[in-house]
């Protein structure tokens, strides 16, 4: 997501307002270049990337607007290192800037957070808490304890009329939960807590708590009612005997078992497997994406893309130009299509490009990230759960005893020949822009996600 520096924009018949904008322009990047000056003084300035370049004459409305999106893909390349995202001077700044943006002062309020049936869970937060702090009050109202709660996230949904989940997606680290979801101005967006592990063996630790339980048994359900898990009339009615009974245990145990069991489903979107501009259904879940649909007759078919089969992944975003190749200022730009592509080992020895066209290709990608970053984390003998934070003496610590979890290094470009590695979580949510119909449609290699799972596990698949 980005979150930018509040603009003001000129006014129609103010002569001024060209000049207004380029000051404000100037505030802007004064802000980050001090901010990049801190960061740099703690970290170092070979491990920053280079800071955009500033021009020397006034800039054009359109030229402040490309500055503006220059800076704020800074901002986005830094917080994916995992050593500067974690910084509290970054994360500082990120919390400034979503306040400001939105005016929101800091003061006490109610947020309601959903459960995955529909349960509302009212916590009393600051509007300047982050994530984190806002999942450890949901976890407090519910009585969940220290060691479950990071096996929970927060994901920002939409509400479709169906009264159906849209997922937006997951709910950053630096992001200010009360400001995300009040920004947008709509009821329709909710916040909902929904667990954040992919592997169903973790399911075993969650259930062994009461709480814990009722959180995975109430969205197991839901998501049966939803469609997301693929049940038999069979396996309907066994499940439904075990609900009589409120036998949640054995309810798990038997869902556990189905087709797309603790998957994550996406909005109808288009593919081009099995052929060009196929209606698809993508769920992510299991170390695979799935792409489901239907063929003539109503017959459905499913398509399975393994994780570790991946050998990288991008995401665009493209531009429709007008006619002529070129945006004139002032002029609206055309709807932006996002699209997730990867590479996949079809084979043996043949590997090819497969593409999603969706609005939620960023949510894929970080599915996919995560997905990656578990099998890493379950392969090392490291543990899931995340980094608590407790407020001590007014400021927040991170617990000794639970350490970041870090992903390997891995190749950024398929060239063998390349020495250069970054980490996983590298430019994985990082987003080109590019104009349909520009010479150039291809990513650039710094776009291309590598996969280290693709080398380090999966072989056996083959």
């Amino acid at each position: 997501m980005h979150f930018s520096i509040p603009e003001t924009e000129s006014r129609s018949g103010d002569s001024g307002g060209s000049a207004y904008v380029v000051r404000k322009h100037d505030e802007s990047r004064l802000s980050h270049f001090i901010f990049y000056v801190y960061l740099r003084k703690e970290y170092g300035a070979n491990v920053l990337p280079a800071f955009p370049p500033k021009k020397l004459f006034s800039l054009t409305p359109a030229e402040v607007e490309q500055r503006r999106e220059q800076l704020e893909k800074y901002m986005q390349a830094v917080r994916q290192d995992p050593l500067l995202g974690s910084s509290e001077t970054f994360n500082s700044f990120l919390r400034r800037a979503q306040q400001e943006t939105q005016q929101v002062p800091t003061e006490e309020v109610s947020l309601e957070v959903l459960l995955s049936n529909g349960q509302k869970v009212l916590v009393n937060v600051l509007t300047s808490d982050q994530t984190e702090d806002v999942l450890e009050a949901v976890a407090a109202k519910l009585d969940l304890p220290d060691d479950l709660i990071g096996y929970f996230s927060l994901f920002l949904v939409r509400e479709k009329d169906d009264g159906a989940f849209s997922f937006v997606r997951k709910l950053q680290e630096f992001e200010l939960p009360y400001v995300s979801v009040t920004s947008l101005r709509s009821q329709e967006y909710k916040i909902v807590l929904r667990k954040s592990y992919w592997d169903s063996a973790y399911d075993d630790d969650v259930m062994e708590n009461r709480v814990g339980l009722n959180l995975l048994y109430a969205q197991t359900v839901s998501d049966i009612e939803r469609g997301w898990i693929l049940v038999t009339k069979e396996q309907h009615r066994q499940l439904k005997s075990l609900q009589e009974k409120v036998s949640k245990k054995e309810f798990l145990r038997l869902a556990q078992t189905l087709r797309h069991y603790g998957y994550l489903r996406f909005d109808a979107c288009v593919a081009d497997f099995p052929e060009k501009d196929c209606p698809v259904v993508v769920s992510a879940g299991n170390s695979e994406l799935s792409l489901q649909l239907r063929l003539p007759g109503q017959q459905l078919r499913e398509g399975s893309f393994r994780v570790t089969r991946m050998r990288c992944w991008r995401v665009t975003s493209s531009v429709p130009l007008p006619s002529g190749g070129t945006s004139s200022p002032g002029r609206g730009r055309g709807e932006v299509r996002l699209e997730l592509a990867f590479e996949y080992l079809m084979s043996k020895d043949r590997l090819q490009w497969v593409t999603i066209t969706s609005p939620q290709a960023i949510m894929m990608s970080i599915c996919l990230q995560s997905m990656v970053d578990e099998l890493m984390v379950k392969k090392s003998g490291g543990s899931i759960r995340k980094m608590l934070r407790r407020r001590v003496g007014g400021t927040l610590r991170r617990s000794d005893s639970q350490q970041a979890v870090k992903s390997p290094p891995l190749l950024e470009s398929p060239d063998a020949s390349r020495e250069s590695v970054v980490k996983l979580s590298s430019k994985l949510s990082a987003v080109s822009l590019r104009g349909i119909g520009s010479p150039s449609t291809d990513a650039s290699a710094s776009d291309v996600h590598g996969n280290f799972a693709f080398e380090g596990i999966g072989d056996e698949d083959l």
